[in-house]
């Protein structure tokens, strides 16, 4: 039974001696002793830990010296923790460790450099718009009778119509029976105009004066009404007249159809003042604000016509992924055309005086930017930071992390970027190694004596 467990307890020492080093102890069992070794020397723990890699394919890691199977070069030592190396920047903001480039690696990578500087920013925004009609311009016409149509005198869409012209004739019954009540309440008025009872004389008059307001009431020009009034004699059909000016954009009756009340005849739209919805991607949002002038380029004009931003819509189109800002334009040539395109160009105001780095400097990972900054001698920090509005000429204000002259990255970042991620995590791996107990101790009288009580029963 003691044999059994000698020989299991032989074996995991010997699982544990692979990950960790010799073991060494020794203990009597059955007029048998067991000899490892627990740990070993400075010499040979370094010698397990050094690793080398490749300065172009930083993803070539090797145990022993030799050349990149890619590209050929000699690979270099992996400085770690206790090799003098340094693991932590300075700036609070470092994202992993400083890395040491030789200056023929840096040129093979092609390594260029810029430096955090101030200036004025800008942006000129060049986007397409579509024309649309004003909202509030938008009319809808209908009969607020039933009865049929007589006769049409706007007949096609896209006709100009001015207030108070005639758009058709209906025939309705009921239209017929108030003109008879207008005339009977009028001859009424006129009987008992010289009533000697003063009420009776009123009261006609209300009826009269009721009458004439159902009459209007039902869009009969005051015109229709006088007319009636003079003549004494009811027109079987009376005309219904446009109370707004504006092109005709949509007709949905035909001469002799009946229609009922409330039914849309017509659609008008005055074109005399039109938008245009301006297509604004979300990154360009922070330089837009209401109030900018903006040119709007008609295809077939060279003279762009000047508007100013009035509104910019609260929310982004689904489809798009714009938010719309919206133009007002005069139109009294009918120039543009709703549903128009035109192209947009939006001159925003300069940001004087900020911090700026190349663009192409930054590394973004989706949740973080930063950038590698030369500390010299061949040694490159990575940093994180935080941007702000980005011109168009390729610069970006940079509200933290940097200082202005320092000395930036801008090509080979991504080489950077690898380098310095798989230093940091050898850096991690070491250095549960770096805190262990010298070898005396992982192998002194408590190790042995905790071992050996193991076969004393």
């Amino acid at each position: 039974m003691l044999r059994t467990f000698q020989f299991y307890l032989t074996i995991s020492l010997a699982v544990l001696l692979v990950f960790t080093g010799p073991i060494s102890f020794s203990s009597p069992v059955a007029g048998e002793h067991v000899h490892l070794h627990l740990a070993a020397g400075p010499d040979e723990a370094q010698a397990e830990t050094q690793k080398y890699t490749c300065s172009m394919h930083p993803f070539i890691i090797r145990d022993e010296p030799g050349n990149c199977p890619i590209c050929g070069m000699t690979l270099v030592p992996i400085k770690i923790a206790g090799s003098g190396k340094e693991t932590e920047s300075k700036q609070g903001d470092a994202t992993g460790a400083v890395i040491t480039i030789d200056p023929v690696t840096q040129q093979n990578m092609g390594v260029r450099y810029s430096t955090v500087s101030r200036r004025d920013l800008s942006r000129i925004i060049r986007t397409v718009g579509v024309v649309a009609y004003e909202e509030p311009r938008q009319y809808s016409i209908n009969s607020k009778i039933e009865g049929w149509i007589e006769r049409l005198h706007v007949n096609e869409t896209g006709s100009h119509i001015k207030k108070g012209q005639p758009l058709l004739e209906i025939y309705s019954p009921e239209l017929v029976t108030a003109q008879e009540e207008f005339l009977l309440a009028l001859r009424n008025k006129a009987a008992l105009a010289k009533s000697e009872v003063p009420e009776i004389a009123a009261g006609a008059g209300r009826l009269l004066e009721a009458s004439r307001k159902r009459l209007r009431y039902w869009d009969i020009s005051e015109a229709q009404i006088k007319t009636l009034e003079k003549t004494g004699t009811v027109q079987k059909s009376l005309s219904l007249y446009s109370q707004y000016d504006g092109v005709l954009t949509l007709k949905k009756v035909n001469e002799g159809m009946f229609v009922k009340a409330g039914m849309e005849l017509f659609q008008i739209a005055d074109i005399s003042k039109v938008w245009v919805y301006a297509d604004i991607y979300e990154y360009e949002l922070p330089w837009l604000k209401a109030g900018q002038m903006a040119s709007i380029q008609l295809p077939y004009q060279q003279k762009p016509v000047q508007g100013r931003i009035s509104t910019i819509y609260p929310y982004v189109e689904a489809k798009t992924r714009t938010v719309k800002a919206r133009i007002d334009l005069d139109n009294f040539d009918f120039e543009l055309k709703p549903d128009m395109y035109v192209n947009v160009r939006i001159e925003t105001q300069a940001v004087k005086n900020v911090l700026t780095i190349p663009m192409e400097a930054v590394l973004n990972s989706g949740e973080h930017q930063r950038v590698f900054v030369s500390l010299g001698e061949g040694k490159f920090e990575p940093r994180l930071v935080q941007l702000g509005l980005q011109s168009e000429d390729g610069f970006v204000q940079v509200v933290q992390g940097l200082a202005e002259n320092e000395s930036i990255v801008v090509s080979a970042q991504f080489m950077l970027d690898s380098e310095s991620t798989l230093r940091a995590a050898v850096q991690k791996m070491m250095e549960p190694e770096k805190e262990q107990p010298p070898a005396g101790k992982a192998a002194g009288p408590k190790a042995e004596e905790s071992l050996d009580s193991l076969f004393e029963k």
